[in-house]
């Protein structure tokens, strides 16, 4: 969420300072609405309690001389009546404030580009020539079939539409990938690998901003508070909830292996082929803990890990700075890395990184101890940051459609082939018939 005192404060300029983000624009002008009362009920309720307090030693005079104070005694009820009043309108105006902060996505960094959409994005910079062949490439969604690795009818028979069933190749390729990037990111990139549950709960899906605006996107649990994880980003962001971090801890770094659960409730008709996008994924994520002042410099550090993956598989890339209108909710800077695919003549999305500042950090109460000079120190919000480092299913892809040769084989990238017993090419196999 965003700081209260950063809203009052900057009220009048929210509007530009979230231009072609998503908001209700009457749900803000209602804040500010809400901001107004409650400053004046402070002022009322501050005066009546000055006077009560007043009438109190009134009373109290009259009393010691044997006068009647009633008529005091009347007035102080009255008061106290209304202070009361005023209090419980103050306390279902706190209510309202934080039903209205949760809606309002992060203000972008001063560095991101203005546009409304993917048209407005910017790209930084590409790695690798696009990959040429002597013959038409096919799409990973006929490669696949054509070995026998990828069966998206009988995962369609067992699950339904948006699920597959890798075998052989494909289900060794997926499993040296993880294996492969948890080694990378752990013994060349610093950092600590965890495993964390799969199954987390509302207050983590609050924290990391996924609740409640995006429900409609979540499998939950019948009858629990328990939800499928979305993306390793929940449940590793929330190992820090509700604590206070000493400083020199800081910069932490974390990443975990976990598969992925998404409804895809706002993406019908999307992708609809192919393991782009699917209900259930496997993914590596990069997470960071940072100071405020670290932390864009720590998204570059992020965001060049998840590349050094690429380059290791030597699968030609862009890097891609989201517009303010294209930025996930509670990001405040984005870049994308787009790898390319020769069987669909584009390049598509395999990472995301991501500095959302103190957003989440607010939302999920995850704080550090500040040195504050002179012996002292203050709980302030720190930064978090992740990114994929990387989405497995996209990353599988990309090799099917980066490595495929002329007679339907698929090459192993060299990086891979220690995690596949020295396997260099997948062939052809008939395993269920």
């Amino acid at each position: 969420m965003l700081a209260r005192d950063f809203l009052r404060k900057n009220f009048e300029e929210m509007p530009r300072l979230l231009r072609g983000r998503t908001y209700d624009a009457a749900l803000l002008a209602r804040w500010g609405d809400l901001d107004s009362e409650r400053r004046r009920l402070l002022t009322e309720v501050e005066s009546r309690r000055a006077e009560r307090n007043t009438v109190s030693a009134e009373v109290g005079k009259k009393k010691k001389k044997g006068e009647d104070a009633s008529a005091e005694q009347e007035r102080s009820r009255q008061l106290g009546d209304e202070i009361a009043g005023a209090e419980k309108r103050l306390a279902a105006i706190e209510d309202d404030f934080a039903a209205i902060e949760r809606t309002l996505p992060n203000v972008p960094h001063e560095s991101v580009p203005e546009g409304e959409d993917e048209t407005g994005n910017v790209v930084v910079r590409t790695w690798g020539e696009p990959t040429k062949f002597s013959f038409e490439p096919k799409a990973h969604w006929d490669i696949g079939p054509a070995l026998g690795i990828l069966d998206f009818e009988r995962a369609a028979k067992i699950t339904g539409a948006r699920f597959t069933v890798l075998l052989g190749g494909a289900s060794l390729l997926n499993r040296a990938l993880i294996q492969f990037m948890l080694d990378v990111h752990t013994r060349e990139h610093g950092y600590t690998e965890v495993l964390p549950p799969f199954v987390v709960n509302s207050a983590s899906l609050f924290g990391t901003g996924q609740l409640p605006k995006f429900e409609q996107d979540l499998f939950r649990l019948k009858d629990t508070d328990w939800f499928l994880a979305p993306t390793a980003e929940v449940p590793v962001t929330n190992l820090l909830r509700d604590e206070i971090v000493s400083e020199e801890k800081l910069t932490i770094s974390l990443c975990a292996y976990t598969p992925c659960f998404r409804a895809e409730a706002g993406a019908a008709g999307k992708d609809t082929r192919g393991l782009i996008r699917q209900h259930q994924f496997d993914k590596v994520e990069l997470v960071k803990f940072a100071r405020p002042e670290d932390s864009h410099a720590e998204l570059e550090k992020l965001t060049s890990n998840a590349e050094a993956i690429l380059e290791k598989l030597e699968l030609p890339y862009r890097r891609v700075l989201l517009c303010r209108g294209d930025m996930g909710f509670a990001s405040a800077k984005t870049f994308d890395l787009e790898v390319w695919l020769p069987g669909q003549n584009t390049y598509r999305e395999i990472s995301s990184c991501s500095n959302f500042e103190a957003f989440q950090a607010r939302r999920a109460a995850i704080r550090y101890k500040k040195d504050a000079g002179g012996g002292k120190s203050r709980n302030e919000f720190l930064h978090t940051l992740n990114g994929s480092g990387l989405a497995i299913g996209r990353t599988l892809v990309a090799i099917l459609e980066n490595y495929q040769r002329e007679d339907g084989t698929v090459g192993v990238p060299k990086a891979l082939q220690p995690y596949c017993g020295g396997l260099t090419e997948i062939r052809a196999k008939s395993v269920l018939g």
